[in-house]
């Protein structure tokens, strides 16, 4: 952690052709480094870019100085024209983080189980009030024959 730094840190969010760049530069060196690099990104155009200095608890005290927008102008065909035309949702492709799959493994594992734990809960369950209304079936019908 990096409190009260006497320098200038940078941030570069560069995305051309699907693909999401973020480069950090938080030494004051002018030396960017690699932060994030995803490819697959589908942005949909009429969105807005917004900053924020807030970072909830108030704890810490951030400035943004100034903002540089630029828009790259890049060679697209028609069709991949047509094809970000029809993005409405911002998705990622085949987004893979690292440690993920370790992740699902995880959680289908725990899944499954409370799967099976609160299946048998419910049969157990399902099997008491079973008994318990047969008993009352049965009390009622010996009734009858008094």
């Amino acid at each position: 952690i990096m409190l009260n730094l006497h320098h200038d840190t940078f941030l570069v969010i560069r995305y051309v052709k699907r693909r999401l760049t973020v480069l950090i530069d938080i030494d004051g060196k002018h030396e960017w480094r690699d932060c994030i690099d995803v490819p697959g990104v589908r942005l949909p155009r009429g969105y807005y870019f917004g900053t924020s200095s807030v970072t909830g608890d108030l704890s810490d005290n951030h400035d943004i100085i100034s903002l540089k927008l630029y828009q790259l102008t890049v060679e697209r065909t028609p069709e991949e024209e047509k094809r970000d035309r029809e993005v409405f949702l911002p998705v990622v492709d085949n987004l893979r983080l690292p440690g993920m799959e370790a992740l699902l493994e995880l959680m289908s594992g725990l899944a499954l189980f409370l799967i099976v734990f609160f299946s048998l809960v419910a049969l157990v369950f399902a099997i008491v009030i079973g008994i318990i209304l047969y008993n009352k079936w049965q009390e009622q019908s010996r009734k009858h024959f008094y």
